[in-house]
């Protein structure tokens, strides 16, 4: 059995730059690309969070293609996450060698709950404070947190993380792709 490393994945990637490619305990995963309802909620919720926290000067909000270097040697690519201005001082051109504080990854139509949920395990154990599940076909957002239950959020409901980003929230029903008549 091969264990490939964050360079056989970078040689892949210059092979094949089409593809978004992530390494998963020594495997390399290629990524099929999301449908268009999970990455337009991906991107309302990266606006959001980049619109709160970029005139503040918190930290970094990331989209869905930048790599992290975890501790545990794995490279990752949630669909949204954020890390402390403090924690990564200055943005690099390569893969990031730090855990976010909060992650979100968005069910896709071929996206497996159980293996989302593996992924944000993953994080909290890393270092993660928070990891989001969203699912827009369920109108569900999970909100999980080392060692806690996870809170499972509907329309109607306010989402926050105040432990990391004190008074930002946004209603639940306000990050679904809109519906025009």
């Amino acid at each position: 059995m091969t264990n490939f490393t964050i360079k056989d994945l970078e040689t892949f990637q210059s092979k094949y730059p089409d593809y978004q490619m992530e390494l998963v305990e020594g495997d390399i995963v290629i990524m099929s690309p999301s449908g268009l309802e999970s990455e337009e909620v991906g991107t309302e919720i990266a606006r959001l969070l980049g619109n709160w926290v970029r005139p503040r000067k918190l930290g970094r909000v990331i989209g869905s293609s930048a790599g992290f270097i975890l501790p545990n040697s794995d490279l990752r690519a949630p669909d949204a996450s954020f890390i402390k201005a403090e924690k990564l001082k200055q943005t690099t051109e390569n893969y990031a060698e730090v855990v976010p504080d909060l992650i979100f990854e968005v069910k896709s139509k071929n996206d497996s709950l159980k293996k989302l949920r593996e992924k944000i395990e993953e994080f909290l154990s890393l270092g993660t404070t928070v990891g989001v599940l969203v699912d827009p076909r369920q109108h569900t957002i999970e909100v999980y947190r080392l060692n806690e239950t996870t809170i499972t959020l509907h329309d109607g409901d306010i989402f926050s993380v105040s432990e990391i980003l004190p008074g930002w929230e946004f209603p639940v029903a306000d990050i679904w792709a809109p519906e025009f008549d």
